[in-house]
């Protein structure tokens, strides 16, 4: 009696010791898991398959959780139950004991042959379904499934689905069939420790060399003595595929970040946001650069190697605006993400208020810009939460300021919910000139010392373009600016232009000095202008 409360206030606490230890060490993986791939630099997500990436941060993680809670446990418990078995049938028969451990380390044969095939079969597996989850992620996203419907491709879909599905299936029944033999190999091996026993225990017994009795003991600790057996050799196997769930797991920790703040790195304080650009040359890095070969695909934001910016100076003066046209391709999207510190220069520096961006802590720098780009990005959450993810502080009527002055407070009251209405993912419930508008009231809200509009309204018609413009007024109101126009009217009043081609400065200057220069800007602008005599929308050229 005593020993079975002994045994079930230990396999409690030992459930309780395992249990914190595994769920304690998986929280711990699993924030830094969090904290590391936001750091990553923007790089790395242009070539990584978001699905494949959660299923790192969610299967592979419950992986080594279920290593961790349940194998932990599994292996103090037997250890100590196996120890004392052993030395409990030493001190009953010492000839009985010896005989039952010849047969000990044939339980290891099986581990050895089994545990590389399903450490094989367990990584293909998570491979497999890593796949399957990247394929569902793009599909279930609003973009995806509107492709989907408008090339009318849901049966090829459905069938590259079961494919891929199917080889999952057909790795889980191999999987099965691996466990189910090797459990059977060792319920084999104990059967046959457990014969061996009682065929010697018995001739003993005949002779008198031993009681009824011991025989019986020992029969019974045998069977306790090969059950945990079992399990230990089970959970070797088990460690060996809760390796691969870490193995994925540390291959994205261990990612290295190129664009990770110096040791020496200082906040940047508010000021007048001046900005400073020297010798700027820039190409995009290699996969070698931050990369987790597995999860790299073939997409890259440039191409590696060559040059995107070369050799730009510019200075924009605080409050002043600085207006980016060009063809597409000329590397203006490339300038905004190096201002913002997304990339880091190739040769020459950026200073904002005389500081090297390099020298300052990537967070202070971000606190000082607000950016707005051509496809806002809105969380499937509601305008409110959305809002306030640049100041969590703000109250209503701070909101109200902030969407009365980006022209977007009277379709928020006009909701129902008002500020708890949910955008629907990617602000899908919402149209393209309302989604822009709530990013500029949430630009205003941080209140940047500098804005950048990379491509703003380029996708606007004409009635959400004026609204837009009259927020964007207020919106950049005393502010340092860098407008990257698709629209050449956005930039009229830009206190200098900047035309760039194939990565460098071609012009510079006002608008009226580049409409009289006869280059490339007046061609840009005679194509608007005759777009707007012809009476049709004017998207002017792509720059």
């Amino acid at each position: 009696m005593v020993a079975a409360l002994a045994h079930a206030l230990l396999s409690f606490l030992e459930r309780w010791w395992s249990a914190t230890i595994g769920e304690g060490v998986i929280f711990d993986l699993r924030v830094a898991l969090f904290d590391h791939v936001q750091r990553l630099p923007l790089s790395f997500f242009t070539r990584t398959q978001t699905g494949a990436l959660v299923s790192r941060l969610n299967n592979d993680v419950i992986g080594a959780q279920r290593a961790l809670t349940g194998t932990l446990g599994t292996v103090v418990a037997n250890a100590i139950t196996g120890i004392t078995t052993v030395v409990t049938m030493f001190m009953l028969e010492w000839r009985i004991t010896l005989l039952a451990l010849l047969l000990v380390p044939l339980f290891v044969l099986p581990a050895r042959r089994v545990g590389g095939v399903v450490t094989d079969i367990t990584r293909e597996g998570m491979n497999l379904n890593a796949s399957m989850n990247a394929t569902m992620t793009e599909r279930f996203n609003v973009s995806g499934a509107q492709l989907v419907k408008l090339f009318g491709r849901h049966g090829d879909e459905t069938a590259g689905f079961a494919a891929r599905a199917g080889r999952v299936r057909d790795i889980g029944v191999r999987s099965a069939l691996y466990s189910r033999m090797f459990l059977i190999a060792l319920t084999l091996l104990g059967a046959l420790g457990t014969a061996a026993v009682y065929w010697f225990g018995g001739s003993m017994a005949i002779d008198g060399s031993i009681s009824i009795g011991t025989l019986a003991s020992m029969g019974v600790l045998v069977a306790q003595l090969y059950g945990p057996l079992a399990q230990l050799t089970n959970a070797r196997v088990d460690v060996l595929s809760a390796f691969v769930s870490f193995e994925r797991v540390f291959e994205v920790l261990d990612a290295p970040n190129p664009v990770a703040d110096a040791p020496d790195a200082v906040a940047s304080t508010p000021g007048p946001g001046g900005i400073r650009i020297s010798g700027l040359s820039f190409r995009y890095p290699g996969a070698d650069k931050a990369s987790v070969a597995s999860l790299e695909t073939e997409s890259t934001p440039g191409e590696p190697g060559r040059l995107v910016l070369r050799g730009l100076d510019l200075e924009v003066a605080p409050g002043r605006m600085l207006g980016v046209v060009g063809p597409s391709g000329s590397g203006k999207s490339t300038l905004a993400s190096l201002l913002t510190r997304l990339y880091d220069a190739t040769e020459g520096s950026i200073e904002v208020d005389g500081q090297d961006v390099r020298r300052l802590t990537q967070a202070s720098l971000r606190s000082r810009i607000g950016v707005v780009t051509q496809d806002a990005h809105l969380f499937h959450e509601t305008i409110g939460d959305n809002l306030r993810f640049a100041r969590p502080d703000a109250t209503v009527e701070e909101l109200d300021a902030a969407c009365r002055a980006a022209r977007i407070l009277e379709v928020v009251q006009r909701l129902p919910d008002g500020y708890d209405t949910l955008v629907g993912e990617r602000g899908y419930r919402l149209s393209g000139g309302e989604k822009q508008r709530l990013a500029i009231a949430r630009l205003l809200l941080k209140d940047p010392d500098i804005v950048i509009l990379d491509e703003a309204t380029s996708h606007l018609d004409t009635e959400n373009e004026a609204l837009v413009q009259e927020a964007l007024t207020e919106a950049l109101a005393g502010r340092t600016s860098v407008v990257i126009a698709h629209r050449l009217s956005t930039i009229v009043g830009a206190d200098e232009i900047v035309v760039l081609d194939e990565g460098r400065i071609a012009e510079r200057g006002r608008h009226e000095e580049l409409r009289g220069a006869g280059g490339l800007y007046a061609d840009l602008w005679e194509g608007l202008v005759r777009e707007e005599r012809e009476g049709r929308e004017p998207h002017a050229p792509r720059v």
